[in-house]
Parts: C-alpha cells; structure tokens; sequence
C-alpha cells in the first residue's frame, strides 16, 4: 500500500467555499484525514453553487463536489453544549484545525487561540481570511474579486483597451488555499522538533500578491508600473499569443536562438537581419510590427502543425485550448490526474475529480472516496473523537 506524507495527520475544516475547502483537499491528497464540520441542515455553501440546478437543490453542487472528495462531514452547531463538547473532543486529537471565518468569529465563539492551545498544544491553528486578523482591513468581507481588484490584479488583465478585467476563475482564492496548505505543512514539521502547534493567519490579499511575480518586483525594483498587454508577454518578444491557420497559437520564444530558429521555420529569416528585431530589447519596442508578420507567416499552416514542428526544434509552442479539449490531453491521464469516484448525488454515476499534478514516488495523489452527503458521519462522531485521541495520545508519549 502506498504511503502518502500526510497518512496519520487529522485535520477539523471547519471551511466553506473554496479556499479553505481547496486548502483541506491539497492536505487530503496528501494523506490527511479531513472531516469537515459542517452546520446542520446547510452545510458547506458551496453544496448549492454550480451549474446544475438539480445538484444544488440535492445539497452536491459542482462547486461542492470539485473540492471535497475524500473528506468526512459532520453536521455540528458550535452553539450547541452538547455539539460543543463533540468538537473539543475532536480538537484534543487533531493536528490541524482550519477555518475561513471572518476575523473574530471563531474567538467570539469562545475558541481563540489560546483557548485552543490550552485544549491541545499541539494543534496547527491555521485562518484563512481576506485581509488577514490585523490591520485596518481585518474585518472586511472578501471574495476572490475583491481581492483580484485591490492586488492590481485585474489592472494588467486584458489588453489597454479591456482592462481593468477579471482573471477567468477564482485564482485568489485558490492561491490563498495553496498558501495555507504550504504554511500547515510547514508548521507540522516544526511541530515535529518543537513538540507545540503554532497560529497560522493567511491573508488572500498577500498571498494573491505574492503570486504576482515580475508584475509587482518590476514595479518594486526597477519603479517601472506593469500594464496590460493581453495575450503577450512582457519580458520578451515574440511571446505570446499568435494566429495560425485554423486558430490561436501560444509561442514563447524568449531565447535569442528560439527567435532565430521561428524565423526560419517560419519561413520569415529576413526577420532577423531586421534592425528593429536583432535584439531583445528591440524586438519587445517594435513587437507589433514583428507580431504582425510573423502571423502572416504562421497564418499558412494549422496550429497542431506548427506546434510539432516548433517544439521538435526547441522553441515553446502549444495551441490555445478550451477547458474540455485540455482535459482531454493523454498526457494527464498517462499522470493519473483526474480520478473517478462515486457520484454521491447520481446513483450509480461517477464523477471525475482533479488531482495536483504531483507523483509521489511514482505514484499520483487521488482521493481515495467520494465528496461526502451532508452529515454522512455523523454517527462516527464520537468514535472518531475517541479514536483521535488515543492516536494523539500515542504520538504525544512516543515524541
């Protein structure tokens, strides 16, 4: 049987939507046991977003299923005495206890930090929230719009004329959640030479930003402000998005010998001698003009044809996909990174399911069971908090 990094690691996910939820599901296909704590009778709110209505009304939206295989849920109302002292029993045994409240919420629940520490000093205490639970912005609600507006994000998405524009899905919240999943591992590694837990606040706003690469540490180094430019890309020329035959054609020939190599490929080596293209910084001036004549030449041959012949001789090229042909690539199921589990709302159907894009000695990280219905576990709750505690107790004494 495979082992996984995570095997053993215990994680309360107390989350909804999507950054928490991709958050606990990165921890899950890397071996974790997740049980979400759901509010009984609603539940994630995710269950009723997607695009089928019937899903929805079922409480196994696409939003919900996308993000929740391989988890257990239990419904609790942490207002609840009875519920509570369920959910402190799960505390004492878990490694990992993650939230995406609102800053406050959870202390005002009677669980702050401290309390929490004082229940299990070995937790990993991990929030995810817009803005962070400090600074003037902490108790700002956020959405990944939100976020995409205020990082300058949506400022250099489009061309001059389109932006400011929003990135085609929910990048914020999804780089949020990979943050936090980096933060919580990072954190059970310490814990393994500390003995104790620690507090983890991830702010979407920051994470968002520092996923922006060149577009801020251009700005923050050289003092040059990122525009939008579309299709093409900033630091060099020809790259970006061009036009062959029967569509668009993604070229990144950002080397010296990669924009020789197009060229005669292409069958436009005058471009080379070119004063306005012989060099990099000249080409990225006049990059309209070589844009311009390299689609003339590009436009003679189809895309799949050019993208064989550019990649045999070393200059980046692909076709520019639609969501299903690129989930069709055999290279992703050679990888295994979509899974097939039961459809926990289609009897007797399957649903497909995403993995990471990791192999672990080979082997790919896949959930091993399906999204869960609402309170599925619920009759397991207070087996699990037993068997929780005795495993932590165990580790406790063996460290």
């Amino acid at each position: 049987m495979h082992v996984r990094p995570l095997d053993g690691i215990r994680v309360l996910d107390l989350t909804n939507v999507l950054a928490g939820p991709y958050c606990s599901y990165q921890l899950m296909l890397l071996g974790a046991e997740v049980v979400k704590i759901e509010r009984p009778g609603q539940g994630d709110l995710a269950r009723n977003l997607g695009p089928d209505p019937s899903l929805n009304r079922d409480g196994v939206g696409a939003s919900f299923l996308a993000q929740n295989a391989g988890k257990k849920s239990l419904e609790l109302d942490l207002k609840d005495t009875t519920d509570r002292t369920v959910f402190e029993d799960l505390l004492v045994g878990a490694d990992v206890l993650l939230e995406n409240f609102r800053a406050g919420v959870l202390s005002r629940m009677g669980y702050d930090a401290e309390r929490l520490a004082a229940l299990n000093q070995r937790l990993v205490y991990c929030s995810i929230s817009g803005f962070g639970h400090t600074g003037p912005m902490s108790d700002v609600p956020a959405y990944d719009q939100i976020i995409q507006g205020l990082t300058g994000m949506m400022s250099v998405t489009g061309t001059p004329e389109t932006a400011p524009q929003r990135v085609g899905f929910p990048v914020c919240d999804t780089t949020g959640g990979l943050m936090a999943a980096l933060a919580i591992n990072a954190a059970l590694l310490q814990r393994e030479r500390t003995g104790l837990g620690s507090r983890l606040d991830v702010s979407m706003l920051e994470a968002s930003l520092s996923a922006m690469g060149w577009a801020v540490s251009n700005y923050l180094v050289s003092g040059v402000p990122p525009e939008p430019l579309g299709d093409q890309n900033a630091t060099a020329a020809p790259s970006g998005t061009f036009h062959a035959l029967d569509g668009p054609l993604n070229i990144a020939a950002n080397q010296q010998r990669q924009f020789e190599t197009l060229c005669r490929l292409v069958g436009a080596e005058e471009l080379v001698a070119d004063s306005r293209f012989r060099e990099r910084e000249q080409r990225k001036m006049h990059r309209t003009e070589l844009n311009a004549a390299l689609n003339d030449a590009l436009s003679a041959r189809p895309a799949a044809d050019w993208e064989r012949e550019l990649n045999a001789a070393g200059v980046p090229a692909a076709r520019v996909l639609t969501v299903p042909q690129a989930l069709r690539q055999p290279q992703l199921e050679h990888r295994r990174f979509l899974t097939e589990v039961e459809h926990p709302g289609r009897e007797g159907q399957r649903l497909r399911v995403l993995g990471n894009g990791v192999l672990h000695d080979g082997v790919a990280f896949t959930p091993p069971s399906a999204p869960p219905l609402l309170g599925q576990h619920n009759r397991e709750r207070e087996h699990l908090a037993r068997r929780w505690a005795s495993d932590a107790a165990e580790e406790a004494a063996a460290s």
